[in-house]
């Protein structure tokens, strides 16, 4: 087992960083605000090559990266991942693991597990970290199959900084603060179901401007919003066709931008859950036919960027489904030059659109 032991003086770097990233970050939403961002780099959790890499979108070419493709969890190493956030010059991971008989795991028996959520510096450094390498757990400073993740400053009833993390195999979605203490949680630890309180398998949690929750439930193959309260106040099934929810967000219209990826299919639906927009991954020529896509994030300028996970790419679409921006080769993995393996998170550094801003609405 590996363990990072977060010091005095990583903990004052960390609190000096959260602040400078802050003011950062208030400067590029300021500076932002009336530009078009469809230069900005895009930052992929390129999951089976057991790296976060962010992307130049005109060169393709990688100009950071964190982890160095080892399948064993360590200060400079993340497995599986399946998450990642730039919050001003910081960096939110999700060291998720890989199941044996998956890409990137060379335990065929066992598999890969990371189970641990990170904050890194732009050296790559760890700063803080939720959960023990290797180790899965539902116990203190524990988690198992921890699939996304997303910092705030703002979250009912709850002040400072947080970590929200979708803790996939524990059942629940849980809100962690620096000191590594749980302080909310959605969903009974270790019980899967559909009942109040219940989730099977969530994949993502997001905070609403309204201060509710929305959480990709994926399992029970529906999207919900819950209050703080844990009282559920809406659920989104695509009119009961969504097969396997594995990310969902609220968009500034009010629709709701749902990763349906057993059906291979992004689906936009309005506030009574009718389909609005949808877009398949799978209808390409050579595509594999079943790439499971994971995550779609509407972009500032009205866009659609889809990670197509077992077509190995990252897409950027428009509204009528013309793709304008490919990483990666179709459904070809690779870890070279525009190659991906598997990517199964991406987003455009600085557009929160649809997202949870990390330091406030």
């Amino acid at each position: 087992m590996v363990r990072i032991l977060i010091s005095a003086p990583i903990m004052r770097r960390l609190a000096l960083a959260l602040l400078v990233a802050g003011v950062a970050a208030g400067s590029l939403y300021a500076r932002t605000a009336a530009a078009q961002d469809d230069d900005g780099n895009i930052l992929v959790a390129d999951q089976f090559n057991n790296r976060v890499v962010e992307i130049n979108r005109q060169t393709h070419l990688v100009v950071w990266r964190f982890g160095n493709g080892s399948d064993l969890p360590g200060p400079h190493s993340v497995v599986g991942t399946n998450d990642a956030e730039r919050f001003g010059s910081l960096t939110l991971i999700s060291g998720t693991g890989t199941p044996p008989g998956l890409p990137g795991c060379s335990d065929t028996v066992n598999g890969c597990p990371d189970n641990r959520v990170l904050i890194v510096d732009h050296n790559g450094d760890i700063l803080w970290q939720y959960g023990q390498a290797g180790v899965g757990g539902a116990g203190p400073d524990q988690l198992n199959t921890p699939v996304q993740a997303l910092f705030l400053v703002s979250f009912p009833d709850h002040y400072g900084s947080h970590v929200l993390i979708a803790d996939q195999a524990n059942q629940r979605v849980i809100l962690v603060n620096l000191r590594k203490q749980i302080v909310w949680q959605y969903g009974s630890t270790g019980v899967s179901g559909d009942g109040p309180n219940q989730l099977n398998n969530p994949n993502s949690a997001e905070v609403l401007a309204n201060g509710h929750i929305l959480i990709a439930d994926e399992s029970n193959n529906r999207v919900i919003e819950v209050t703080k309260d844990g009282q559920l106040v809406k659920q989104f099934t695509a009119q009961g066709t969504v097969s396997g929810a594995a990310f969902a967000s609220r968009l500034p219209d009010g629709d709701t931008l749902i990763t349906d990826s057993n059906n291979n299919r992004i689906v936009e639906v309005d506030g009574n859950d009718k389909p609005v927009w949808q877009y398949f991954t799978n209808a390409e020529t050579g595509s594999n036919p079943a790439p499971l896509p994971t995550r779609a994030v509407r972009l500032r300028n009205g866009d659609t960027l889809i990670s197509d996970q077992f077509n190995d790419r990252v897409i950027e679409v428009n509204r009528l489904g013309k793709t304008v921006f490919t990483q990666g080769a179709l459904n070809m993995p690779g870890s070279g030059y525009n190659q991906l393996n598997g990517p199964y998170d991406a987003k455009e550094i600085g557009d929160f659109t649809g997202l949870t801003p990390p330091f406030g609405y």
